[in-house]
């Protein structure tokens, strides 16, 4: 049995596994029923160990599960005692092959089945009064999600904090490698425990597909996911695979703009909205979406203080969230709005009915230049004129020194959160467009894009955009981001190289955000070929994924005149 747990800085870089409910010091107090290491069968004979509280007294009670890979709390611990307190039986328990759970820890692989048995071996216990709520934050939240369009007659909703639905987009972003997320992340739980500076040496290992090589401990999934660079049956099994219309539970995601989940805890809810035919099932799907990184809550994220507002009690929400689903209590949750954002810049949330903004106004920004964009002392402009003839901008990318990952939606192996891009945009392999000075405030709320029009003399090469918000002390904080693997820039199931020289239009995802651009703040778009180590180097070979032994320099070229228009679309909402 696996009794290993993750290192330490893997357990700080995780939020609360369960939001703190308020209780009287009476409540607190109430006498509780619990047992250590339960059994629970799965379909293929394994057992799940798990700690159960109850409240003592008449049940049956409404049950809160949590499955996590990252040890289950004890009778020690407040929010099992809590919870119990409050009238619910809790349930942790032990993934497949973690804890005192039998099997095999192969991450995303028997989670979406072995939490759909332990919610019916849950509804058929005595102390189960027929209705679940599901708790918990990241790959809690994912063990959550996984289960969900298999509907459950005994869950009754959930509250997945920093979620992802599908591993693979876990794994893989506009066809680039999640590199520092997933292999940082599967070396900790894979029991590797490394330095950050050893940890830093790892990501630079080549070939990408013998990553797992380099450790004396066998952790054949980390070579797996390299493996299965585009979504096959593989990745089938670890996910929902998309099937939102048959997702029915009331789910309250909750997420950061600077988590590495960011997107995705949007997406969910919006896919689940957007597929089910059920009114219901659509008004009862709700987002929180707050300025933080994976761990929620804090009101200063990186570099800059959110302010009080920041500190939304989420704790609150949650017990609400149950109370009225669970127990039918009358909490308000009715008349929350669908999308419930923090927009940074403002410091203040605001509701809304659907993502994106009905009156979003998406707003063109061209890139311009007479040719020296490179760095913060070049000459490239942001701004609404269309352009006219222009000269490129041209840097090369080297992977041997690739620009460096500072800030941003990262979870393991670079700082998150907003940080002024001050060293980054002195690198000559870096172009830096901004525009004047603004003349009023601008809010940009929904999904951001860049339309590119590049060449590479390479046969495969990436790109990267990153919105960023400059103070009027000219700190530069970033906002969002996204890279795009070339040959991959129609999808990853139809690769495509380039031909060297040719210029080539590409669309850059850069995810989401909620910002107001004060006042004489400027709007800055930063483009080059490489993020790392939250995304692999692309060798720019064309070779297949993973094999590269070598990384190859390639000198890319940016366009942006009349007949390529390069530009920034963001989603501008009227004020």
């Amino acid at each position: 049995m696996n009794t290993h747990r993750p290192s330490l800085w893997l357990q700080s870089a995780l939020p609360f596994l369960l939001l703190a409910i308020s209780l009287s010091a009476q409540e607190a107090q109430r006498p509780f029923i619990f047992e250590a290491d339960v059994k629970a069968p799965m379909r293929d004979g394994v057992n799940l160990a798990a700690n159960i509280f109850r409240p003592k007294g008449d049940g049956p009670f409404p049950v809160i599960l949590m499955r996590t890979p990252y040890g289950k709390m004890d009778e020690k611990m407040g929010d099992g005692k809590r919870y119990a307190a409050a009238g619910y039986a809790m349930v942790v328990q032990d993934c497949r092959g973690r804890g005192k759970s039998e099997g095999v820890w192969d991450p995303f692989r028997y989670d979406a089945q072995d939490g759909y048995d332990t919610q019916e071996w849950i509804g058929h216990q005595s102390w189960c009064n027929g209705s679940i709520g599901t708790a918990g934050g990241s790959y809690v939240g994912w063990t959550q999600w996984a289960p969900a369009a298999k509907s459950s007659r005994y869950l009754k909703a959930m509250v997945p904090i920093v979620p992802f639905g599908n591993a693979y987009e876990l794994a893989y972003s506009g066809g680039a490698f999640q590199l520092a997320l997933l292999m940082g992340w599967g070396t900790a739980v894979g029991s590797i425990a490394l330095s950050p500076d050893k940890l830093q040496e790892a990501f630079r290992h080549l070939p990408l597909r013998t990553f797992a090589e380099q450790f004396d401990k066998k952790v054949p999934y980390l070579d797996d996911w390299v493996a299965h660079y585009t979504y096959d049956d593989y990745w089938k099994a670890r996910g929902i695979d998309y099937r939102y219309a048959d997702v029915t539970i009331p789910i309250l995601n909750i997420g950061g703009w600077y988590d590495i989940f960011s997107k995705v805890t949007l997406d969910l809810v919006t896919q689940v909205r957007s597929a089910s035919t059920d009114r219901e099932v659509r008004r009862n799907e709700f987002v929180v979406i707050g300025p933080w990184t994976h761990g929620v809550g804090a009101k200063k994220v990186g570099e800059l203080d959110f302010g009080s507002d920041a500190g939304l009690n989420l704790g609150d929400l949650q017990f609400k969230w149950f109370e009225y689903w669970l127990k039918g209590r009358e909490t308000g949750v009715q008349d929350w709005p669908a999308y419930y954002l923090f927009v940074m810049g403002e410091n203040r949330w605001r509701g809304e009915n659907e993502w994106p903004l009905k009156r979003t106004r998406s707003t063109s920004y061209f890139l311009h230049s007479a040719g020296h964009a490179a760095t913060l002392k070049g000459d490239g402009l942001l701004n609404a004129a269309e352009p006219g003839d222009e000269p490129t901008d041209q840097f090369t990318y080297d992977g041997n020194n690739p620009v460096p990952s500072v800030g941003g939606n990262n979870l393991v192996g670079a700082s998150a959160g907003p940080h002024d891009q001050a060293k980054v945009e002195e690198r000559d392999d870096v172009l830096v467009y901004s525009t004047a000075p603004l003349e009023q405030d601008t809010e940009v709320t929904g999904p951001v894009k860049l339309i590119l029009w590049a060449a590479s003399s390479a046969r495969d090469t990436d790109f990267t955009g990153k919105l960023v918000d400059v103070h009027a002390d000219g700190k530069a904080y970033n906002l969002c981001d996204g890279i795009v693997r070339a040959q991959h820039r129609n999808g990853a199931d139809k690769p495509a190289l380039l031909e060297p020289g040719k210029a080539t239009q590409f669309e850059i995802d850069l995810w989401v955000t909620s910002n107001l651009f004060k006042k004489g703040h400027r709007i800055r778009l930063e483009v080059s070929s490489s993020n790392f180590p939250r995304f692999d180097r692309n060798p720019n070979s064309g070779k297949p994924f993973g094999t590269d032994t070598e990384l190859l320099s390639a000198k890319q070229t940016l366009l942006h005149d009349r007949d390529h228009v390069s530009h920034l679309v963001l989603p501008v909402i009227p004020r």
